[in-house]
């Protein structure tokens, strides 16, 4: 009998102390991080931009969402070039913008490693197969551009495949 409790106290004491060693490591490898938190501004009308969010969301981003009266004048607010506009802008906790259906990784990419003299990303216009403008399986390459600064766009990458979006 004192060895089968001996057992199982030491057991129960090596369980304890590996709990928060194991939690601890959880958190620093985990894809989530705490300011992973976007305001997202659309039209309420938008399907595409709730399949946008759904993606958003399964990539450990919390969305919080608005539905402004006038969602030009927040674009023209925030310097959104008229020529590199989508359906919903975000912004992130940090005060960068993200303008389209851009991949969740090259999101976070941008927040890990925020380029100088930059403002957020954007893809203009609706790319179809780009994260919520899915559509029976066809794709069309697009580009993610850097939003300056000065209110102009750069290349930020090129999106070639569905599964570089991934």
């Amino acid at each position: 009998m004192n060895k089968l409790f001996s057992s199982i106290m030491a057991i129960s004491l090596l369980t304890a102390t590996a709990i928060p060693t194991i939690t601890e490591a959880a958190s620093e490898t985990s894809i989530v991080r705490k300011d992973n938190v976007i305001e997202v501004h659309k039209s309420p009308t938008c399907g595409c931009c709730n399949g946008w969010l759904k993606h958003m969301e399964d990539s450990g981003f919390n969305t919080h969402i608005n539905h402004p009266q006038n969602l030009t004048a927040l674009k023209n607010e925030m310097g959104v070039p008229a020529n590199a506009r989508s359906c919903h802008t975000a912004i992130s906790k940090q005060g960068y913008i993200f303008e389209g259906h851009i991949p969740a990784k090259l999101i976070k990419q941008f927040l890990d490693n925020p380029p100088a003299n930059t403002k957020g990303l954007v893809v203009p216009a609706m790319p179809v197969g780009s994260p919520g403008m899915e559509y029976n399986n066809q794709f069309m390459p697009y580009s993610v551009l850097l939003l300056n600064d000065d209110g102009t766009v750069s290349p930020y990458a090129e999106i070639s495949t569905q599964e570089e979006q991934y």
